[in-house]
């Protein structure tokens, strides 16, 4: 058998995640991607394919200094809920994308939980 890295296992448990949770109109998604250095999150409509909202660690106007880290991640995920607020939107759906919910991925949540977002 064949050995898979990380992130292929990662991968094939996001697809299995997507088969179950989807973006509407009313409940957009709340998808986060992880990277090493920075921590990404955007609120997508899956139904109409358009991204909402979207928050990062790496923006320079954000002024995050890194999103290695559960601060970082939180400032994210108060920043990603404030957006989504400005354009409307109060209850999404979580896709912790393939991840564990636990560390940087539970920080980002929690703090969009404790900025107003419903989910």
């Amino acid at each position: 058998m064949a050995q898979s890295s990380k992130n292929d296992v990662r991968v094939r448990i996001h697809k299995r995640i997507r088969h179950r949770v989807r973006g509407t109109e009313e409940r957009p998604r709340l998808a986060v991607f992880r990277s090493l250095k920075h921590i990404y999150a955007q609120v997508i409509d899956d139904r109409r394919g358009q991204t909402l909202a979207a928050a990062s660690s790496g923006e320079k106007k954000a002024a995050i200094g890194s999103g290695g880290n559960l601060a970082g991640a939180k400032q994210v995920g108060k920043l990603i809920a404030e957006r989504a607020q400005a354009n409307g939107i109060k209850k999404v759906v979580f896709d912790r994308g393939g991840y564990l919910y636990h560390g940087r991925i539970k920080a980002l949540a929690d703090a969009a939980r404790a900025a107003g977002l419903e989910f």
